[in-house]
C-alpha cells in the first residue's frame, strides 16, 4: 500500500457537503464547510440520540472516550471532568459529536476546512439525570417532530413471520419401531437438551444484537432435541446409541462461533424449505422403451402359480363337492366365529337375530388397531434383559391390557377358499377378443367385515403403464354391515347410503375428483356404486381377458375379494421379496418410499386410497421393468420388428449386427 497523504487533496470530496469525516483525504470548499454548521448533530440512524451535559469549545481534541456497552460511547472532558454520552450504532465508523457544533471555518493551506468555534444548541435530552437505554429492542422513532401520515407500499412483500413452535414435553417422540427403550431414550435426549442449553445460554450472554434472531426458546430446545434425536432413530437404529452419544460429544466440545453457523445454517434451511412448494411428486421412471415394448418385457415378470396355494392364492376354484362341505361346516357351527381383532368366541345372525335384531353376539370389542412391534436383537441382550414386544398403536407392551380401541361389534375373517366359495364363487377370467393383447392393468380393492366375513366394497382398476383410470367405484357387499374398516379402507356409511348407482351414461358424465381419495363427510358421492360384488367383477372382465398381465401388491387378497382365478399376474410382493420368504412380506408403504422416494397412505384416519396403491404398485413394477430389460440387453435381446427376440447365433446373417430397438440407436457390429 502507498500513503495517501496529499494525493486527493485536489480531487473534490464525493459525499460534498454531506461528508462526516473529521480529515477528509478530498479537498472541501467554503461553501460546503459553510453548509455544515446547519447540521445540529450527527447520528447515523434516526433513533439515535445524543446526550451532552457541558461542552468545553478550547479543548475539544483532549477528550478521551471509552466504549462501554454496545453502540454507547462516554466522552471525558478533561478540563472540567463533565461526561458526555452518546449511542453510536454498531459496527460505525465513529463520529466526535463535536463535530456537529462547528461553524464555517476557513480552510488551512492544504484546502481542509478549520472548525469554527460556535456554541452547541442545547439538546431536551441534555436535561436527563441518565443515559438513555441501549438500542437493543427499542423500536426506531422518526426524527421529524411531526407524524407523518401513513404510505401502503403495495409493491413491498408481507413480512414473513417467525413460526410458533409446536408445544412438545422432553419426551421421546414415539416410533413405530424404536431402536431402544423409553428409559435409555430419555437418557440421550436430556442429556442431548442438556449441551443445547448450554450453547444457547452462551450465545445470550454475548449481549449481540446481530446474533439475536439465533438464539432459541425454551420449547424451541426442546423440539430440537426431539429433532436430532428422532433423526437418530429412524435413519441409523442399528448403531442409535453410537449415533446419538456422537452427536452429543460434538455439541459438547463445539465452541461458539460453530455454533452461530449451525444455528444459521439451520435457519436457512428452514426459510428455503418454506418458500419451496410441498409438491408429492413422484421422480419420473425411465424405462427407455415405448409403452409396447415395455408390456413385452412385463411378461418375463409373470409369477409362476405353482406352489403359491400354501401361502394364499387360488390358482382354481374350488368345485360343487367341496362348496357343499363347506356349507354343512357353517351350518353345523351355527354362526360361532373367533373376532378377527380381540380373538373372542362370538355368534354371527345371517339376516339378523328374530328376538332383537342383532347381528351378533358378545358385545363390544376392544383391542389394539396396530402391529405388534418386536424389538431389534443385539449382543448385549443377556446383559441388559429381555426387551418386550409394543403395539405400534399406542406403545403398550404385549400382554399388559386387552386394547386401547373399542368398537360396538366383533367381527372376523374367511381364509378357507370353499367356504369363500359357498357365498360367492371364483370365476376364471373368460376370453375377450374386445382387449388388446398389449394391454396390462393394475388392480386394488378395499374390504369391510359383513356377516359373511370380509367383502368387497371398492374396486379400483388403472391402465399399465399410464396409470389412467378404468374402473373406481364402490361395491354394495351382499351381507349385513358389521364394520367398514374405514381407518383402512377409507370407505365411510355415508358413502354408501348416499352413492349414485353405476351406469354407463352415469358413469360418463358424472364429475369425479380426479387423483384424490374419498373424503369422509364428503358433500356429494365421488365414485359411482355397483349394486353386487358380481356386477363389479364382471365389469373388471370387460378390461381383462386371460392373456392380461394383472398388476397388484398382495394381490392375493384383491382376487379373493373380487372372486377371480386370473393365470397371469404380477405381484409386487414376489417381484421384492422379504429375506426370510413367504409369508413375511414388505408392505406397499416401505416399498413405495424405498424405491420411489414418495409417501403413500397417509391418510391417518381417513383410510386408504385404492386408486393411489395400485398406481404405487404399477410404478413399482415399471422400476422391475427397467432392470430387467437391462438385464436382457447384456444378454443379447432386442426387439426386432416390434417383438422381443432372443439373441442371434453368431454364424447367422443377422447376426452381424445388434438391433437395440425403441432408441433408434444405430446398428453396432459384433
Amino acid at each position: 500500500m502507498f500513503s495517501s497523504t496529499g494525493l486527493f487533496k485536489e480531487v473534490p470530496c464525493p459525499e460534498g457537503s454531506t461528508c462526516q469525516l473529521l480529515r477528509c483525504i478530498f479537498m472541501h470548499t467554503k461553501a460546503q464547510t459553510a453548509n455544515a454548521s446547519n447540521v445540529a448533530q450527527y447520528a447515523p440512524r434516526a433513533d439515535s440520540s445524543i446526550v451532552s451535559n457541558s461542552m468545553d469549545d478550547n479543548n475539544q481534541d483532549s477528550r478521551k472516550r471509552r466504549r462501554v456497552d454496545d453502540g454507547v460511547e462516554i466522552a471525558l472532558n478533561q478540563n472540567n471532568g463533565s461526561v458526555d454520552v452518546g449511542i453510536l450504532p454498531r459496527k460505525e465508523p465513529r463520529v466526535s459529536v463535536q463535530l456537529a457544533a462547528n461553524a464555517t471555518a476557513p480552510s488551512n493551506a492544504n484546502g481542509r476546512p478549520q472548525p469554527a468555534k460556535a456554541s452547541p444548541k442545547p439538546l431536551e435530552s441534555a436535561k436527563r439525570d441518565v443515559s438513555p437505554p441501549p438500542l437493543r429492542n427499542r423500536p426506531r422513532k422518526s426524527s421529524s417532530t411531526t407524524n407523518p401520515e401513513p404510505t401502503t407500499n403495495t409493491s413491498r412483500k408481507p413480512t414473513k413471520l417467525k413460526k410458533e413452535p409446536v408445544k412438545e414435553d422432553l419426551n421421546p417422540r414415539l416410533l413405530s419401531r424404536p431402536p431402544a427403550s423409553h428409559a435409555i431414550r430419555f437418557v440421550i435426549l436430556s442429556k442431548l437438551h442438556e449441551q443445547l442449553i448450554r450453547l444457547n445460554d452462551e450465545l445470550i450472554k454475548e449481549h449481540d444484537p446481530s446474533t439475536k434472531s439465533l438464539e432459541l426458546s425454551p420449547q424451541e430446545l426442546i423440539s430440537l432435541a426431539l429433532d436430532e434425536e428422532e433423526r437418530a432413530a429412524n435413519d441409523n437404529p442399528s448403531v442409535y446409541s453410537n449415533v446419538v452419544k456422537l452427536r452429543i460429544v460434538k455439541f459438547k466440545n463445539m465452541k461458539l462461533e460453530a455454533w452461530k453457523k449451525f444455528r444459521a445454517e439451520s435457519i436457512t434451511l428452514e426459510a428455503v424449505s418454506d418458500d419451496l412448494p410441498h409438491i408429492d411428486t413422484p421422480p419420473p421412471i425411465n424405462t427407455g422403451l415405448t409403452a409396447l415394448e415395455e408390456v413385452s418385457v412385463l411378461r418375463k415378470l409373470i409369477a409362476q402359480q405353482e406352489g403359491l396355494q400354501k401361502f394364499g392364492y387360488v390358482v382354481a376354484p374350488p368345485n360343487d363337492a367341496e362348496i357343499d362341505e363347506s356349507k354343512r361346516g357353517v351350518e353345523a357351527s351355527q354362526g360361532w366365529e373367533q373376532c378377527d381383532r380381540c380373538r373372542t368366541r362370538f355368534q354371527v345372525f345371517a339376516g339378523r337375530r328374530e328376538e332383537d335384531g342383532a347381528l351378533t353376539s358378545g358385545g363390544r370389542c376392544t383391542y389394539h388397531p396396530g402391529k405388534q412391534v418386536r424389538p431389534v436383537k443385539s449382543k448385549t441382550d443377556a446383559i441388559k434383559g429381555h426387551v418386550e414386544s409394543t403395539y405400534s398403536c399406542c406403545s403398550e407392551t404385549v400382554g399388559s391390557s386387552s386394547g386401547c380401541t373399542t368398537v360396538d361389534t366383533h367381527v372376523y375373517k374367511v381364509s378357507s377358499a370353499k367356504r369363500l366359495a359357498a357365498v360367492m364363487q371364483f370365476k376364471q377370467t373368460p376370453e375377450n377378443p374386445e382387449v388388446s393383447p398389449e394391454q396390462a392393468v393394475c388392480f386394488d380393492c378395499e374390504m369391510g367385515y359383513t356377516v359373511f366375513g370380509m367383502e368387497l366394497i371398492r374396486l379400483t382398476a388403472t391402465a399399465w403403464p399410464s396409470g389412467k383410470e378404468l374402473i373406481d367405484v364402490l361395491v354394495r357387499p351382499k351381507g349385513e354391515v358389521l364394520d367398514l374398516n374405514s381407518g383402512f379402507s377409507g370407505v365411510f356409511p355415508e358413502h354408501l347410503t348416499e352413492a349414485i348407482p353405476y351406469s354407463t351414461s352415469a358413469a360418463n358424465s358424472t364429475s369425479r375428483k380426479e387423483d384424490v381419495g374419498l373424503e369422509p363427510k364428503a358433500a356429494r358421492p365421488t365414485l359411482l356404486i355397483m349394486e353386487s360384488p358380481a356386477a363389479a367383477r364382471d365389469l373388471l372382465f370387460s378390461f381383462l381377458s386371460p392373456n392380461t398381465p394383472l398388476i397388484g401388491h398382495a394381490i392375493e387378497n384383491d382376487m379373493i375379494a373380487s372372486r377371480i382365478v386370473h393365470p397371469n399376474i404380477i405381484d409386487t410382493v414376489l417381484l421384492y421379496p422379504h429375506p426370510r420368504g413367504l409369508p413375511i412380506r414388505y408392505g406397499l408403504k416401505m416399498l413405495t418410499s424405498k424405491h420411489l422416494g414418495r409417501n403413500i397412505q397417509t391418510g391417518g384416519a381417513r383410510g386408504h386410497d385404492s386408486k393411489e396403491d395400485a398406481r404405487a404398485a404399477g410404478d413399482l413394477v415399471r422400476l422391475k421393468v427397467a432392470e430387467t430389460w437391462a438385464s436382457l440387453k447384456r444378454d443379447g435381446w432386442a426387439f426386432r420388428e416390434g417383438v422381443l427376440s432372443p439373441p442371434l447365433p453368431r454364424d447367422s446373417p443377422r447376426g452381424q449386427t445388434k438391433v437395440l430397438g425403441p432408441g433408434g440407436a444405430r446398428p453396432k457390429r459384433i
